[in-house]
């Protein structure tokens, strides 16, 4: 093995994989709705921000649009 190793030379390559890295999100959820998904981690040994992540997931893929009326 060398002592020194000279990596100037050489040619960098992008991450492949960048499009798929989470961004990290600051988000004011209710208490009974961060309570509910941290119940569901417990029983599923899944944690609740991942659960959070799976169902917006699951929504955008299925292009679920919320019904929202004022009344």
């Amino acid at each position: 093995m060398r002592a020194h190793y000279d990596f100037t030379k050489m040619k960098g390559k992008k991450n492949p994989y960048v499009k798929y890295l989470k961004q990290p999100v600051t988000m004011r959820l209710d208490k009974d709705s961060v309570d509910y998904f941290k119940s569901l981690a417990e029983k599923s040994g899944i944690p609740y921000q991942t659960l959070i992540n799976l169902y917006l997931r699951d929504c955008v893929s299925n292009q679920r649009k919320l019904n929202l009326k004022w009344r």
